[in-house]
């Protein structure tokens, strides 16, 4: 098959640190060409892939040493995407809504991943003009809001298990983890009130995006005075290995409807129990007291975080792998594929096989 992936210029494939959506295309671009896929991957100049490679900008937008603006820059990458439409069986995008007005005039299937959240008032209106365009959920739960929207599946995002070593005890200098965003719907401050009333040391590693720089500075540093707070910045995906590793759980306090949380899994690829928040997608990606708890309160989760070993560590890996793999995913969205084509090549099918009787001919319409 040959597949089209669309990435956002906004972080490298896979991110250098913090970047859900880029690192999920990434493990489906990788596990895509090793099954023999023919893949082409649209992204930024610095993305490292097995695929074939197209670049319109020679950096990551975010990272860049020049500052560029992403709605020109993806106008671009999509302008590209168009030449070369017909070169492919499919085209997969992850770059939320911006190509649905051009693509209902382009002839190669197509699908687009939402991986966001889509509970904001304008998101319908979206899906009220473009109830046509074939879409893909990353959780049941995330479709909640949008009703009339084409779905064609749902696909949990899959993580290589072989990118996170199993850790069977947590680090004897016992410590919570907090990975993510500093940004209220992440539920930062959550995490730092669990770790105090416990007395347990709190990891944070978690990125600072401009809009939340006020937050983290009134919020957030506050607290990085107390010796159980430390603030470890954004890490890479070794040393996110070993801070998830290490923990005794990973604290995921989220107070917004959360499309799938992939920081859950990988903590759990790594045996690593989860102390979730009930919200979005978490009752999907939880399955209570085997990867974790699931609570509802500040209170539920404290008193969760003191049986936590009470969570068998083997079992949170076991349970990523029977669900959670790059594989898993991979077949998932080659099952859509394989859906959205099957119309088009039946189509092809009938016309060039039309029976001969049943064809106009210059001859039979001429005068």
């Amino acid at each position: 098959m040959k597949i089209a992936q669309v990435a956002p210029l906004i972080e490298t494939v896979p991110p250098k640190t913090y970047g859900g959506t880029e690192r999920v295309v990434h493990y489906l671009t990788e596990e895509l060409v090793a099954q023999g896929h023919d893949v082409t991957l649209f992204a930024s100049g610095d993305s490292l892939t097995n695929a074939k490679h197209v670049a319109v900008v020679e950096e990551s937008l975010r990272c860049g040493s020049v500052p560029r603006d992403p709605a020109i820059w993806h106008q671009r990458q999509l302008m590209e995407v168009l030449r070369r439409a017909d070169e492919f069986d499919i085209i997969h995008f992850h770059t939320d809504f911006s190509h649905f007005s051009v693509m209902r005039y382009i002839n190669t299937p197509h699908v687009t991943t939402l991986h966001g959240r889509l509970d904001l008032p304008d998101f319908q209106t979206v899906f009220d003009e473009f109830s046509d365009m074939p879409v893909v959920s990353i959780s049941e739960s995330q479709r909640t809001p949008i009703k009339n929207a084409n779905w064609v599946g749902t696909v949990y995002n899959g993580t290589p298990g072989e990118n996170y070593v199993f850790q069977p005890s947590p680090d004897p200098n016992e410590y919570f983890a907090f990975l993510g965003r500093f940004s209220p719907e992440k539920g930062p401050e959550r995490a730092i009130e669990i770790a105090k009333r416990l007395g347990v040391k709190l990891k944070m590693a978690a990125k600072i995006d401009p809009v939340d720089e006020a937050y983290f500075a009134e919020r957030i540093r506050p607290h990085l005075d107390n010796p159980l707070i430390e603030y470890v910045g954004e890490v890479n995906e070794s040393q996110k290995n070993r801070l998830l590793g290490g923990a005794k759980a990973l604290l995921f306090p989220i107070d917004w409807p959360e499309p799938f949380g992939l920081v859950m899994t990988e903590s759990m690829a790594c045996g690593t129990p989860v102390i979730a928040f009930r919200n979005g997608s978490v009752d999907e990606v939880m399955d209570n007291g085997v990867s974790g708890y699931i609570v509802e309160s500040i209170d539920e989760a404290v008193e969760a975080a003191r049986n936590v070993d009470k969570i068998k560590r083997r079992g949170c890996r076991i349970y990523f792998q029977n669900r959670f793999s790059a594989e898993s995913m991979s077949m998932g969205y080659v099952g859509v594929y394989e859906k959205l084509i099957k119309p088009r090549s039946n189509a092809i099918q009938v016309s060039c096989h039309q029976p001969i009787s049943n064809r106009t001919t210059p001859s039979a319409t001429a005068g």
